[in-house]
């Protein structure tokens, strides 16, 4: 099966990572600049470069903030938990997984994606019902970095809590009623960090699975921040905590 991606960064992003197969590349007749990169890798890899009518690329895409450029690529191709493991332990660094718990707003997700990578995350894990999965809009809100970033979608979250505590992970969840701040809470150990739903949370199972839960404070009158915001907020304070190891 294919997928359709667009926009210059997810698109680059696609061209320069090993595991994505990019078929074919549309680009809107007349466009021009920035594309020099996109053209060059295309034609190192033998990708097959066509220019159409823009108003074609924005039916094919589905989105009219395509910038010109859109690309057919094999499905996306989800990693194993093995995979991320590995990855994580021929890093040489504490391990940084994030885990998502039944996000559903494909945004959100793609944000998600490339805030875990910005951070360097070994990887980012999604349940396989009930929750946004990878989609052209997730790769474009992620600028790309589901091309760079394992996505493992799995089974069941609670027992991949489990399968990840064996490796010597800890558990952290995020959780509004938690008694400790995150500013308290050390988090320089081998970690996976779960976020929960929009509106609901990290659901209960889940929840009685982490080891550690911390909260962040609020002192305005919205109790809640968006689960990309909240995840960013903690995965750079455990940057901020190992940069002073």
């Amino acid at each position: 099966m294919e997928q359709i991606i667009y926009g210059i960064n997810p698109v680059m992003e696609a061209l320069r990572a090993p595991d994505t197969k990019v078929k074919e590349i549309l680009i809107a007749q007349g466009r021009k600049g920035n594309l020099e990169r996109i053209l060059q890798l295309a034609g190192e890899q033998h990708v097959r470069v066509r220019y159409r009518a823009g108003n074609d690329l924005t039916a094919l895409a589905k989105a009219r903030f395509h910038q010109g450029v859109v690309a057919m690529v094999e499905d996306y191709g989800y990693a194993t938990l093995d995979r991320i493991i590995d990855r994580w332990k021929k890093s040489g660094i504490k391990a940084l997984i994030l885990v998502l718990d039944s996000i559903q707003d494909p945004r959100n997700l793609g944000a998600l994606v490339r805030t875990a990578n910005v951070c360097g995350a070994h990887g980012v894990i999604i349940p396989r019902d009930r929750a946004a999965r990878i989609t052209p809009i997730v790769v474009k809100a992620s600028a790309g970095a589901t091309a760079l970033t394992p996505v493992a979608r799995v089974t069941n979250i609670a027992s991949t809590l489990e399968r990840l505590k064996e490796e010597g992970i800890w558990i952290l969840g995020a959780e509004a009623e938690a008694e400790t701040s995150f500013f308290q809470q050390d988090m320089t150990m081998d970690l996976a960090m779960v976020i929960g739903s929009e509106g609901r949370g990290i659901r209960p199972l889940v929840l009685s699975k982490c080891d550690l839960t911390v909260s962040i404070p609020m002192r305005g009158q919205i109790p809640s921040l968006n689960a990309s915001v909240a995840a960013g907020i903690l995965l750079y304070e455990v940057i901020r905590q190992r940069l002073m190891i």
